[in-house]
């Protein structure tokens, strides 16, 4: 049963239009959690989750004055309403490829792209968790970055930049784990594997074949694991990075 609406636990979600945002968003929901989404996108007209408008936040993640202001605008929203932050999940993530799909090496990527690329996928989840640092002590609240498989090996798919970002991304949980933990606040990552969403690339299946489950995972698979992450089920998972990949990293 869910709770009173002036009860319910928060989460602020990046990436949230699909795959695994888009199933995080309906397994914190149906546990009647308040889910705040943030993307560069409006919100959707055609979404049939009808609490989305007045909870979504437009921000350019590539843009650190704009995340400064949407930190504001969700502290903000959190205040109005008597709410504390359960959780912030850092999911959105962005791998740029070659024009014909390609992976993109060191040698290949402009300057200017690993600079996009580190501010989506790591300086914004340095930012969103400081600025929102209060509003999660206050709660005993959890964080979880998504980090990636290609953050500790070089992908056949994702890029250099989008690698390293993660393997950064790893980083910064640890020394989030230790620095956030001090105050009550626990962090942890999730690192997955190949898993079945609009974004896989071509050759894929060649990957599924070296994977001991035989398969790719689902958006459901590893957003029950983010869930795990933000609940007293996990009260003393602080640092950890699970892997999310059938096997994949053995």
């Amino acid at each position: 049963m869910s709770e009173p609406s002036n009860h319910k636990k928060t989460l602020i979600l990046t990436g949230a239009s699909r795959g695994i945002g888009h199933a995080t968003v309906k397994r914190f929901s149906s546990a009647g959690w308040r889910v705040i989404t943030c993307s560069r996108h409006p919100f959707p007209e055609d979404c049939p989750w009808e609490a989305g408008p007045e909870d979504h936040i437009q921000v350019d993640l590539t843009d650190p004055v704009n995340v400064a202001d949407a930190v504001a605008e969700m502290r903000l929203r959190l205040r109005d309403q008597g709410s504390n932050l359960n959780a912030l999940v850092n999911n959105a993530a962005i791998s740029p490829k070659g024009e014909d799909g390609s992976r993109l090496g060191v040698f290949e990527t402009d300057m200017e792209v690993w600079r996009r690329v580190f501010e989506v996928n790591f300086f914004a989840p340095v930012s969103l968790a400081r600025g929102l640092v209060n509003e999660l002590a206050a709660a005993k609240g959890s964080v979880v970055n998504v980090t990636s498989i290609a953050g500790t090996r070089v992908h056949p798919f994702a890029g250099s930049a989008y690698g390293t970002s993660k393997s950064a991304l790893a980083g910064l949980t640890r020394e989030m784990a230790s620095d956030f933990g001090r105050r009550g606040i626990r962090v942890n990552a999730i690192a997955p594997g190949e898993i079945d969403t609009a974004i896989l690339s071509p050759g894929t299946e060649k990957i599924v074949e070296a994977i001991p489950m035989q398969r790719l995972g689902t958006p459901e698979e590893v957003a029950r694991t983010i869930y795990f992450l933000c609940t007293d089920q996990s009260s003393y998972v602080n640092g950890a990075e699970i892997h999310i990949n059938g096997g994949q990293h053995v």
